[in-house]
């Protein structure tokens, strides 16, 4: 039997590592730099990234947060106030040494200059907000203090894989102070809860909301939530954080408040965020064997009209009707803002128009030819299902809303579907073992998706398992969340006393 042909090569299933490279590069999203481990953002990739500041930022604000500015730079001895924080990042820092560059003599340049004290290219900004914090927080009626900030920040990674793991990346930091522990960590679950229903509401991702385990916590943090999905060769993303800082960067940067009873006291502070991995899980989550795959909340375009005007003589006409359509279909709303439907005029063939637009994910693709317009039809095609129908074009305009929403919708479910099919109960290291074991020597990413299972070890015992498995304890997922149950029982690896299940799963 021959084999289908597909736009992207190799498949998912002949090497999934490539195939996610190749989507990238099919949908023209973003390209590696001449800078080692960082990468551009074209257009189509960009345009999805404002997408996503657009939804999250009216949702921080819808919460009482505001947005600001804080240094890219921060001094070495912020970062050296938290002990647990600086260990944490210190293998990652970028450090500047230097304020200048001179001629060396050679035709060449070299640095001049040396700083009094290096810089940190900000890994995360907890210290240098911190400090700023201190001086803006004298009393209780200072509190609580709620900003967020949309930067850059630097990791100097070794492995990088665009829009998963780069070395310089996009994201949102927000960064709150409360005078309670009780306001901090109630904020802490609420950006959770925010961050999760964004994922599934609009990336049409699933996740599965939890704590992290000690080791596993943000370095400085008292705790860390996290929001976890299922990619579509059943690794674990860690989508977005959340902690609760209690009082360990208040008491290393000096933030501290007079109460109402006239006490000092230090207060509680929170940061959470998300980045532009997300884009990264948006493609593998949905993408498929012929490219990107789009949930219409977040795509740059809903619809791509393609003229077809291979005759002269009704080029014109054509083309006409087809602009008419794409201003008919600018006035229709769809999640709460108009439409953006593209009109592609350009010079090429039409299989070869339609094929660069089904890489590029776009919800509904739009052909209309000199019958169609004979006709006042249009003929439609979804990308999520390759499902084509002619239809009058008053019809599609009055539907095509409902026609993304029902998108929108089965993304979620076939994801969701996916999630469920390979998420296990295990209860046994030698079953635990086997659901982790390659099922194909040729295949060796190929494993079982989510365990749920009893855990009862501590920071050794995860280490020691890594080591052997590769598989890490993703989160402790809280009461009401997929695959939670409460029911005490004995860890699988260590045979001790175990309070609940947790999730394990090989990751990125």
């Amino acid at each position: 039997m021959a084999k289908a042909k597909t736009a992207i090569t190799p498949t998912r299933n002949e090497d999934y590592p490539e195939w996610y490279q190749q989507v990238i590069k099919a949908a023209d999203m973003a390209e590696n730099s001449p800078v080692r481990g960082c990468m551009v953002i074209k257009p189509w990739g960009y345009t999805l990234w404002e997408n996503v500041q657009r939804d999250l930022d009216a949702r921080f604000k819808a919460t009482g947060h505001v947005n600001a500015y804080f240094p890219l730079f921060i001094p070495k001895s912020y970062l050296e106030k938290e002990a647990a924080h600086v260990e944490g990042f210190a293998k990652e820092c970028a450090v500047v040494t230097h304020s200048r560059l001179v001629d060396d003599g050679q035709g060449g340049l070299k640095p001049d200059s040396p700083l009094e004290e290096p810089l940190i290219v900000r890994p995360t900004s907890e210290t240098i907000i911190g400090e700023m914090y201190a001086k803006w927080v004298q009393s209780y009626r200072d509190l609580p203090i709620l900003i967020n900030q949309w930067a850059n920040v630097v990791r100097w990674e070794m492995r990088t894989r665009l829009f998963l793991r780069t070395a310089e990346f996009l994201w949102q930091e927000g960064h709150t102070v409360h005078a309670t522990a009780e306001e901090a960590m109630e904020e802490t679950r609420k950006m959770l809860q925010v961050y999760a229903d964004f994922a599934e509401n609009v990336m049409a991702m699933p996740v599965i909301c939890g704590e992290k385990t000690p080791g596993e916590r943000f370095p400085g943090a008292d705790h860390t939530f996290s929001i976890e999905a299922m990619m579509q060769d059943r690794k674990a993303l860690q989508a977005g954080t959340s902690h609760f800082l209690g009082q360990n960067f208040s008491k290393a940067s000096g933030i501290k408040f007079q109460s109402e009873s006239g006490e000092e006291e230090f207060a509680w502070t929170t940061s959470w965020g998300v980045s532009t991995r997300l884009i990264g899980g948006l493609i593998m989550t949905h993408a498929d064997d012929d490219g990107l795959v789009l949930p219409p909340k977040l795509a740059p375009s809903h619809v791509v009209i393609l003229p077809v005007m291979h005759k002269p003589e009704t080029a014109a006409q054509v083309l006409e009707y087809a602009q008419s359509l794409q201003k008919e279909l600018q006035g229709v709303t769809f999640d709460g803002r108009p439409l953006v439907v593209e009109l592609d005029k350009r010079d090429l063939r039409g299989g070869e128009k339609r094929w660069s637009w089904v890489k590029k994910g776009v919800p509904l693709i739009v052909e209309a030819g000199p019958r169609d317009m004979e006709n006042d039809a249009v003929f439609v095609a979804r990308r999520d299902t390759g499902e084509k129908q002619g239809m009058p074009r008053s019809e599609f305009v009055n539907t095509v809303a409902a026609q993304l929403n029902a998108i929108q919708d089965g993304l979620l479910a076939k994801a969701k579907a996916h999630r469920d099919e390979h998420t296990q109960r295990i209860d046994n290291f030698d079953d635990f073992k086997s659901y982790f074991t390659p099922k194909n020597a040729e295949r060796p990413e190929i494993h079982g998706g989510f365990a749920v299972a009893h855990w009862g070890g501590d920071e050794e015992d995860e280490d020691r398992l890594a080591k052997e498995m590769k598989v890490t304890i993703r989160n402790i997922p809280l009461e009401g969340q997929f695959g939670y149950d409460g029911e005490p029982g004995t860890c699988i690896y260590t045979g001790k006393p175990s309070p609940q299940r947790v999730i394990f799963a090989k990751s990125y």
